[in-house]
């Protein structure tokens, strides 16, 4: 999506930001009439937060680790986070970030915890580890992840991963059409922009340069995160935390431009393709 982050009202004629509020109707007297009064830019994400503590009041008061109650209104506010969470701020790349990655494993570990016929002491100890710190980013390490609930560090790293990977080869594209090219004078009235106005922002010399590169390194990246997508996320934590970071490291490259970035993801997705993501590795 490419919008006018910068607003103002045309009835009070008040400013705001619609990255802030995620609306074009204006903050101060509520009138739809607004008009952008910047440049487009590319824009994924939306103004959510998360906020688990009514759930964690509940699963204090439940005698078992999930309450009787509650569980669906965790898993629906967990996923609606999710699915609000982008990763293009008004037009630059943000990070893959801890809060979005201990959500996703939150939600996949409550679906794998009712799915145990004789869940153990740990595994209710690794579900509320989860639940305490997931909205300050906080997961537990990777040899903290219990084995009947690996899968969850898995699948969690599969959907975040081309979640973030999506948004990066979009982010790649714009980059692209708007390489070599000069921000353009703009209209906010009439909301007509130049062909080659720059819709994202990036640091560093020769931005073009990282284009290539990246793309082929996630498109490497995706081959392994298939794989483990294929074995339902039932490899090593340690494994599925590499195919996070290499996507991270991916992110910082693109941002920066730092070569150092780059040769990091592809340590790390070679280190991925061998024992970690064997179909024997259970």
């Amino acid at each position: 999506m490419k919008v006018r982050g910068e607003r103002e009202c045309q009835s009070c004629g008040a400013r705001w930001s619609y990255y802030d509020t995620g609306s074009v109707a204006c903050p101060s007297c509520g009138d739809l009439r607004s008009v952008g009064v910047d440049d487009r830019t590319a824009h994924t994400d939306a103004p959510v937060s998360l906020d688990l503590a009514p759930h964690r009041e509940r699963f204090g008061e439940a005698q078992e680790t999930l309450p009787r109650s509650g569980v669906d209104e965790l898993q629906s506010d967990l996923r609606e986070y999710c699915r609000k969470r982008g990763f293009i701020d008004g037009g630059k790349l943000a990070p893959l970030d801890g809060t979005y990655l201990a959500a996703r494993e939150l939600l996949e570990a409550v679906d794998c915890y009712e799915r145990l016929r004789d869940p153990t002491d740990a595994d209710g100890e690794y579900l509320l580890a989860l639940l305490a710190g997931a909205d300050d980013g906080a997961r537990p390490a990777a040899e903290e992840v219990p084995t009947a609930l690996r899968e969850a560090r898995g699948m969690a790293a599969v959907r975040a991963v081309e979640a973030y990977r999506s948004d990066v080869l979009d982010f790649l594209d714009e980059l692209e059409s708007g390489a070599g090219g000069n921000r353009a004078e703009t209209n906010g009235d009439d909301g007509t922009d130049a062909d080659d106005a720059p819709t994202v922002t990036v640091d560093g010399p020769d931005p073009e340069d990282r284009i290539a590169p990246a793309r082929d390194a996630f498109e490497r990246l995706r081959d392994r995160v298939t794989r483990v997508d294929a074995l339902g996320g039932d490899v090593s934590p340690a494994t599925a935390d590499a195919l996070v970071d290499a996507a991270a490291a991916l992110g910082a490259y693109v941002r920066t431009g730092d070569e150092g970035s780059l040769r990091t993801a592809t340590d790390l997705i070679d280190d991925a393709s061998v024992d970690g993501v064997d179909p024997t590795d259970r």
